[in-house]
């Protein structure tokens, strides 16, 4: 999948990542600049706490070194190449979006378009986790449930990317864990090319966190998202290890959780699934006194602990891996109720919050 190269030479990892983040520190400013002169810009309403007009295609940044990483010092091919192709339509529709905020059904069609694209090139998830008997071959569904995984994380991580820095560092955090997995499981082009992605996003970080000078807008999320949701599927399309199908959910437990809970909450309220509402995960965690900061911490410090079980169940045998990922289960829908998540209770102790909201639909 990637051209000529030696996966053993450190040279080769060390000057995919500091290109990849040297390049992304310079196309930030850029970006920044850009976003202003052609109206990429997100201003202050009624869902949103920012009280200053904030350019919203940062993304750019990301996607751009990450871009000029694979293509011209990687040379990727196979199902990569299905995953760039992909990752090109979703930026392009994204981007459109912050310019000219499409509408929801018009960026739900990009997104299965660049799906559509991926799976073409071979991103394709073949197997279904069978409680019964390891794993079942999906057969004539396999397409329509890639399908619907990748658009899937992509609409989850635009999701969450509702305070500075929330969405970028979970990504970093969820690529970084399957980066050292692709290792252990003897992938090491999977691993690079998702070492890439991380140090794309540290070079970005910087002028995205609290007090962020841009966001990534949908153009950046909605990247992001596809491109972990294409990433996980290549690191196990060769896996039909029980195990192995639930390490890609564990991973992204965060975005897809925030997702399905947003999705209850909204039924068990009879409101409109597609209305948006301020009782995400991060809306709670502030709603609850937290500070920004605070909030983002914590859901980094989480999303950590859902990737070291994800590396833990890696080793141990499936009747353990299997114990941990119901007691993991249990402790996300317990935390949700908790704080709120499922039912959307207002339990305000703080009026004032900093940050931002962006999100839109879910």
């Amino acid at each position: 999948m990637l051209e000529g190269l030696c996966f053993m030479d450190a040279r080769l990892y060390i000057a995919v990542l500091l290109s990849a983040f040297v390049l992304s520190c310079l196309a930030s400013p850029l970006a920044i600049r850009l976003a202003f002169k052609i109206g990429a810009v997100d201003r202050p309403e009624r869902r949103k706490v920012h009280t200053q007009p904030m350019p919203r295609m940062g993304g750019m940044a990301i996607f751009l070194s990450f871009l000029i990483c694979l293509l011209f010092i990687l040379k990727v091919s196979g199902p990569f190449t299905g995953m760039i192709y992909g990752a090109c339509i979703i930026f392009l529709v994204g981007l459109l979006d912050d310019i000219f905020q499409l509408s929801a059904w018009v960026k739900l069609l990009g997104q299965i378009a660049a799906a559509a694209v991926a799976v073409h090139f071979g991103v394709i998830v073949h197997f279904v986790t069978n409680p019964f008997n390891g794993a079942l071959d999906l057969g004539s569904l396999s397409i329509p449930l890639t399908l619907l995984w990748i658009v899937g994380i992509s609409n989850a991580i635009n999701l969450i990317d509702g305070l500075d820095g929330l969405a970028a560092g979970v990504s970093a955090i969820a690529a970084t864990t399957m980066g050292i997995i692709a290792l252990i499981k003897g992938q090491p082009e999977v691993a690079l090319v998702t070492f890439a992605l991380v140090a794309a996003i540290a070079g970005f970080l910087p002028f995205n966190f609290y007090p962020a000078k841009t966001f990534m807008g949908d153009s950046g999320s909605n990247f992001l998202g596809f491109v972990l949701g294409c990433l996980a599927i290549i690191g196990t399309a060769k896996s039909a290890a029980l195990i192995s199908l639930f390490i890609p959910i564990v991973i992204l437990a965060i975005p897809i959780f925030d997702t399905f809970f947003a999705i209850i909450r909204r039924v068990h309220n009879k409101a409109p699934i597609f209305l948006p509402d301020r009782d995400h995960l991060h809306h709670r965690l502030m709603a609850l006194g937290m500070s920004h900061c605070r909030s983002v911490l914590i859901i980094y410090s989480v999303s950590a602990f859902f990737s070291t079980v994800a590396i833990v169940i890696t080793f141990v045998s499936s009747s353990k891996a299997n114990v941990m990922l119901a007691l993991l289960l249990l402790l996300v829908v317990l935390a949700a109720y908790k704080i709120g998540l499922l039912s959307g209770e207002e339990r305000q102790t703080s009026p004032r919050v900093e940050g931002h909201t962006r999100n839109v639909g879910l």
